[in-house]
């Protein structure tokens, strides 16, 4: 039996990412269905599909289970708050 895989080079939140360690800007985000990020070098992060960059963040952990991927990341430069 074949499992889909995405590999994704960017973290698109739709403003649904979680707050896990404020002094260290750590974030979790769950995806349905299984997604491959790359880990340790700093990716582009998006609220929206189509909108700008916001920043970037460096992939520190991926859990795949149930057909879904969690996603944990270091936010380590923001362009906007807004």
């Amino acid at each position: 039996m074949s499992v889909p895989l995405t590999i994704e080079w960017r973290i698109v939140t739709n403003e649904e990412e979680k707050r896990i360690n404020t002094k260290e800007n750590i974030f979790e985000i769950t995806f349905s269905g299984y997604r491959l990020f790359p880990i340790d070098v700093p990716i582009d992060i998006m609220r929206h599909e189509d909108s700008d960059q916001i920043g970037s963040a460096i992939v520190q952990k991926i859990i795949f289970e149930h057909n879904q991927t969690i996603c944990r990341y270091q936010l380590v430069s923001l362009y906007s708050v807004n």
